[in-house]
């Protein structure tokens, strides 16, 4: 099947199975569809590590000086997890239609191992952790098997993990799959900071401090200061601060938390600190954040806000 066929296929399927406005997990563990039937402008965003391959729409995304496109042409990849800013080009008669796929680092680990260095590795020594690649035709295909098995259940039970990992292997194989098997790498730079990045979003309602955090990725503050900031684009307290903020609007969104208790949750000490960090982040108050993401997600809203 020649690209652009596949293309069709590809968003036709997504068409059919994401039906609703939003990001909706699939019945398939780490495999979520995406629409948007209308433009939305730059915003920040939250990503966990994954693919993301989209059949009609575009997307765009920005860190630091960087543009990352991710339309039917190109694909995403996030290596570890990042917040950035995000603009999505849709309309009614056209809307963004996409899959994403959440990636497993000890699958991907295990994949390295069986290639034996047969990945990539010509990529940077310290990659960023965000890098948008051209989509070719094998990968389309996969991601076609993979729709598809989604209209069956028992397909997407015994077939959907296989694919899954089929496709974290092309994307491995990629131009700049290099970034991917440094991610899963531990001993590499970029690995070190991959686990800092994960004790981050483990712990990050506590109290972690740069050198506490030097201490997991086993270098020195300096030399972690610096090499977070070359992965990431930010620097660690930055992005810890930026984290806690995504998380409580994320309990406001789906736990309908009041603001202060979404604040006290992630680890503020402060309710009017975190309003002003959080307004300086989102450009709005919490509450007024917290109803658009739920109208642009289609989340119900809550019957009751929390009050504990």
């Amino acid at each position: 099947m020649e690209l652009k066929a596949s293309n069709r296929r590809m968003t036709a399927l997504m068409a059919s199975l994401a039906t609703r406005e939003g990001m909706h997990p699939t019945s398939l563990e780490g495999v979520s569809l995406m629409r948007a039937s209308r433009s939305i402008p730059r915003m920040p965003v939250l990503y966990e590590p994954g693919i993301v391959i989209v059949g009609q729409g575009r997307k765009r995304g920005y860190l630091g000086d960087q543009v990352y496109t991710y339309d039917a042409h190109n694909y995403l990849v996030l290596s570890v997890p990042l917040p950035f800013e995000c603009e999505t080009e849709a309309s009614p008669h056209g809307p963004m239609l996409a899959v994403s796929i959440r990636v497993n680092l000890a699958m991907l680990a295990d994949l390295m191992m069986k290639m034996d260095g047969g990945y990539r590795s010509d990529a940077l020594a310290l990659p960023q952790g965000i890098y948008s690649t051209e989509l070719d035709c094998r990968l389309s295909e996969t991601t076609v098997r993979l729709l598809e098995c989604l209209n069956d259940p028992a397909e997407t039970r015994i077939l959907g993990p296989q694919i899954v990992r089929e496709i974290i292997y092309r994307a491995l194989c990629g131009e700049q799959g290099g970034a991917l098997g440094a991610a899963a790498t531990l001993h590499s730079r970029f690995g070190q900071v991959s686990r800092a990045l994960q004790r981050i979003h483990a712990e990050y309602a506590s109290d972690l401090s740069v050198e506490r955090l030097a201490e997991t990725a086993g270098m020195s503050p300096s030399a972690f200061h610096q090499n977070f900031k070359a992965v990431t684009a930010t620097s660690p307290l930055q992005y810890l601060k930026t984290i806690r903020l995504h998380k409580a609007r994320m309990l406001m969104v789906y736990e309908g938390l009041r603001a202060g208790v979404a604040a006290d949750r992630v680890g503020y000490e402060s309710s009017s600190q975190f309003s002003r960090e959080f307004k300086r982040l989102f450009g709005t108050t919490p509450v007024e954040a917290a109803d658009d993401l739920r109208r642009m997600l289609g989340v119900p809203a809550p019957a009751m806000a929390s009050l504990e």
